[in-house]
């Protein structure tokens, strides 16, 4: 038998320990959001780990199918699939488990997603979630209040420079319906657009080359992009599309006139089961999105109206303040049970000695304490 090594310790690729501090401090600001959603009367769900494949994928879910890990049920011996993303589980129970509660349903969870691959920002495979949902209206309203819930909990988690990106991805399929553009070119025109690739967007839209060069130009602070979109001719369901978006906007900058809200009316890219106002959450001096969401289709059929929010807990934790170093106070060995706990009452983090120490106090600063029990008192250690 060979002894155990470091090699015992190795994690497949994408996966970690998350160690004390942090767990603790995770877990924290993960409750924090949690609470931000309960307030404004999200209900917490749990979905399952895994679920049959046929109702994770199916409909909008078949757009997470690559990011999806399949293994065997060894008890029904059907495939099932270890959830990639939550939002789509929530759905499902608000049309299924809960489709006879009231309209709007607000809903909201927190858990671990696995994937099959991370990316080149965020390696990691096994990613937490915290998220809520708005099921049952297709109101702007909804959209935006959504967004702003998103704001509010990330700022009461202690992240600073928050930037919202706004964009809604049937703004240039809705223009390519009205202009009659092919369904060829019009995915050859949505790929250059994603890209932002000035040539390939003039080759692929043709005659109608200039009017999306000015969608892509509009990018920008939301209310010059506004005014840019406002002076371009729009069909009509492209009209529709964005006076959505400039309802959202409204909304969101009344009541977070501070935020930074920017707006891409062309991009696409991590949207691909939405089907209205989108945006993404940056904060300052942090890489990657802290979260990202949007107007979808819910239920078996795709045929409920909803919008949601999901935030990425491993970004949102680069982007909070550290943790506040606990009071961690050594009782030696024989203080009093009552004592303890009532110190810990006060707020202590009190680590009782098991057996008798030769020095207390070593003993104290070996387990990491900062406090020091001495005739009923704390004393700070030097």
């Amino acid at each position: 038998m060979s002894e155990r090594g470091e090699d015992d310790a190795l994690l497949p690729a994408g996966l970690r320990d998350v160690l004390p501090p942090d767990a603790a401090h995770e877990a924290g600001v993960v409750a924090g959001l949690l609470t931000t959603f309960e307030r404004r009367g999200y209900q917490r769900v749990k979905p399952p780990l895994v679920e049959f494949e046929e109702s994770l994928l199916r409909e909008s879910g078949a757009a997470m199918a690559a990011h999806t890990i399949r293994v065997m049920d060894p008890v029904s011996q059907r495939m099932m699939g270890l959830r990639a993303d939550m939002t789509l589980q929530v759905a499902r129970i608000a049309t299924t488990r809960l489709a006879k509660a009231p309209r709007p349903l607000r809903l909201s969870y927190a858990g671990d997603v696995l994937r099959v691959r991370g990316t080149q920002l965020v390696p990691e495979r096994q990613l937490g979630q915290v998220g809520a949902e708005l099921i049952g209206s297709d109101a702007p309203a909804a959209d935006a209040e959504v967004l702003i819930m998103a704001v509010e909990a990330l700022t009461a988690a202690g992240v600073s420079g928050l930037t919202v990106d706004l964009t809604i991805p049937t703004l240039v399929p809705a223009l390519c319906e009205g202009l009659a553009v092919a369904a060829p070119a019009s995915r050859h025109l949505r790929d250059a657009l994603d890209h932002k690739d000035a040539s390939a967007v003039a080759l692929a839209a043709g005659g109608h080359a200039s009017l999306f060069a000015a969608l892509v130009d509009a990018a920008g602070p939301a209310a010059d992009a506004l005014e840019r979109l406002g002076r371009l001719d729009l069909v009509s369901p492209a009209a529709r599309e964005l006076e959505r978006l400039a309802a959202v906007a409204a909304r969101v900058s009344e009541a977070a006139p501070e935020l930074d809200l920017t707006i891409d009316p062309v991009e696409n890219r991590g949207f691909e089961y939405h089907c209205g106002v989108c945006f993404a959450i940056f904060a300052r001096a942090v890489r990657g999105e802290l979260g990202r969401g949007g107007r979808y289709l819910a239920g078996p059929a795709a045929d409920e109206a909803a919008t949601g929010v999901t935030l990425e807990t491993e970004t949102v934790m680069r982007a909070v303040p550290d943790a506040a170093r606990a009071r961690r106070l050594y009782a030696p060995h024989g203080t009093l049970v009552s004592g303890a706990k009532a110190l810990r009452a006060e707020g202590w983090t009190v680590i009782e000695g098991l057996t008798p120490a030769a020095d207390p106090t070593v003993e104290a600063e070996r387990l990491g304490c900062d406090h020091i029990l001495r005739d009923g008192a704390p004393i700070p250690l030097a």
